[in-house]
């Protein structure tokens, strides 16, 4: 992880891949399965890779795995047994390293003076509310204790540990309590790298009502949480979230939001933004500006957003 904690130090933005399941799912994918994108790890996993292969040819420096709804307690619901649940969970990241390795191998013979990052890979962890049906990775209202969360997510992440990802993508963190469950659980790993992003509701709070600007601090105290940030939030959010932490953050911070759409967890659909209304990537140089050293997209955008968010931001 020395090439990536470098080039944020020295202030260099790596971009972050876009919407996957999104992709997917524009693809002719169908994805209602409890599993979402996950389930394409059995029944279609060259369409992961080739998402992947697309956001790394349209200038992502990281690409997330296909891992987000792949928890062993989902799996077990759809009648996988723990074996094959753990060969899926491992098959999402390699597909990931895969494609990361054969673009990098022809990117390298074709522009052998580049300065671009070898891309990384990161691999996904969804929340707790991502297991549950009703979109409470948006609410973060669980019923669960702190101990009762690092009992679910511990053995997806000591599986994820011996993978061969560069990091772990903590996503969509809808509350405090999950944050310092995540920060705990970590310090078993002491080998093992992430970023901690959250989901937001507003400009200054997490989903779940806790000021944003805490649980930074709560992530920030961990030293193996390199990147702390918003994903899977309104765009209009993000400029006011990240100043919220002060001028001068101790840890780099991330931005990868949504394309502006809003989901209805009930229904299990995105409702539409105003079509004449500006790109969510529209004020990426503020993010920049604010100490994002991370910037991507989330869910409904695309590899031409993310060509078009490099190139906004001035990147080769």
């Amino acid at each position: 992880m020395a090439d990536f904690s470098e080039a944020l130090n020295r202030g260099q933005v790596l971009i972050i891949d876009g919407g996957l399941a999104t992709e997917l799912e524009a693809a002719g994918h169908d994805l209602s399965d409890r599993l979402w994108s996950a389930r394409l790890l059995l029944d279609a996993p060259g369409a992961i890779s080739a998402v992947h292969t697309a956001y790394l040819e349209a200038g992502a420096d990281v690409v997330i795995s296909a891992s987000y709804q792949a928890a062993f307690h989902g799996f077990a619901d759809r009648g996988i047994a723990h074996d094959e649940a753990e060969r899926l969970l491992r098959l999402s990241v390699q597909l990931a390293i895969d494609a990361r390795d054969e673009f990098w191998s022809k990117h390298v013979t074709q522009r052998p003076a580049s300065q671009r990052l070898r891309p990384l890979v990161a691999a996904s962890v969804g929340p707790f509310g991502a297991y549950l049906p009703g979109g409470q990775e948006y609410r973060g209202d669980y019923v669960l204790s702190k101990d009762e969360l690092k009992d679910f997510h511990r053995e997806r992440l000591a599986v994820l540990a011996t993978t061969g990802a560069d990091l772990v993508a903590l996503e969509t963190t809808p509350c405090r309590l999950e944050a310092e469950a995540y920060v705990e659980l970590l310090a078993e790993f002491p080998g093992l790298s992430a970023w901690l992003s959250f989901s937001c509701r507003d400009g200054l709070s997490v989903c779940h009502g806790e000021p944003f600007a805490d649980c930074y601090a709560l992530a920030a105290s961990s030293p193996q949480i390199l990147a702390i940030g918003v994903n899977c939030s309104a765009p209009e959010h993000v400029s006011s979230l990240l100043h919220a932490v002060g001028s001068s953050p101790p840890k780099p911070l991330l931005a990868y939001p949504n394309s502006g759409e809003t989901y209805d967890g009930q229904r299990k659909d995105w409702l539409q933004r105003d079509p004449a209304g500006q790109a969510w990537y529209h004020d990426a140089t503020e993010w920049r500006r604010a100490g994002a050293g991370l910037i991507g997209g989330c869910c409904r955008t695309t590899p031409d957003d993310i060509r078009r968010l490099r190139a906004s931001l001035d990147l080769p």
